[in-house]
Parts: C-alpha cells; sequence; structure tokens
C-alpha cells in the first residue's frame, strides 16, 4: 500500500508542476497579450516554483533513505498548500475580480445539457481527490 500511496502522490505532483508548464507556458498565460507584464511575470514565477517544489517532492519520495513515511507525508502536505492556494484563489475572486479564466484562454469544457465547467476545475477537483486518496492509502500502511 505504500507503493501505491507513492504512485499517487507522483500523479499528483506531476499535476501542480508539470501541467502548469503545458497549460501557461504560452499564449493563454505567460505570452498573453492582454495581460499586463507584471501578471505575465507572476505566471512565470508560479509555474518555475511549482516545477521546483514538485522536483523536490519527487525525490523526498522515491530515493531511498530513512524516513521515507515523514517525507512521503511533508510531500502530501506541500501539495495541499498548492492545490489549497488554487482553491482559496479561486473561492475569493470577488475580492480582488479574479477569474478562472480569460476571453482569450483556455475555454471551459463542455457538459452535457449546455453546461460546461472551467477547464482548472476539471484538471485540479480530480488531482485533489487524488491528493486525498493519496495521503489515506499513505496514513494506512
Amino acid at each position: 500500500m505504500f507503493t501505491t500511496s507513492l504512485v499517487v502522490l507522483t500523479i499528483v505532483i506531476l499535476g501542480y508542476s508539470l501541467i502548469p508548464v503545458l497549460a501557461d507556458f504560452n499564449k493563454t498565460h505567460a505570452t498573453n497579450p492582454l495581460w499586463t507584464g507584471h501578471a505575465r511575470y507572476h505566471v512565470v514565477w508560479q509555474v518555475c516554483s511549482y516545477v521546483g517544489i514538485g522536483i523536490i517532492s519527487l525525490g523526498l519520495l522515491w530515493i531511498p533513505g530513512d524516513g521515507q513515511q515523514l517525507r512521503a507525508h511533508l510531500v502530501a502536505a506541500l501539495a495541499l498548500c498548492i492545490y489549497g492556494g488554487f482553491f482559496t484563489a479561486a473561492a475569493t475572486m470577488r475580492l480582488y475580480d479574479g477569474k478562472l479564466n480569460d476571453t482569450n484562454g483556455w475555454p471551459s469544457i463542455a457538459l452535457p445539457g449546455g453546461r460546461s465547467i472551467d477547464r482548472n476545475l476539471a484538471v485540479f477537483i480530480p488531482l485533489t481527490v487524488l491528493l486525498f486518496t493519496g495521503w489515506a492509502l499513505l496514513a494506512a500502511s
């Protein structure tokens, strides 16, 4: 069960590190002409920081040595900070006039019945469920 938790947490790490590189280093974010230079700077800083945290987290998970259980819990806590930050920002958007997407960004995903879901939510909700699943498997091992 311990190895399964490490695999699940690895997917969670890739969700906050690799996916933003693929989704944000393009015209929808980092080179979006409608964004101010300072906003573009912040997205590049954020993505690069998450890649660094992800690399360290993968090392903490997979490099053999003492305290592997504790290191895995630390990795899960770091992931919770990152995903928790996303949901905090989403929940408080009205305080700073924020939006989950822009008109020239990634479009929402169409759902049956004429409804849709924002791509960020469609990705980060399942990854957060995976985080808690991996953490529960870790705690049970």
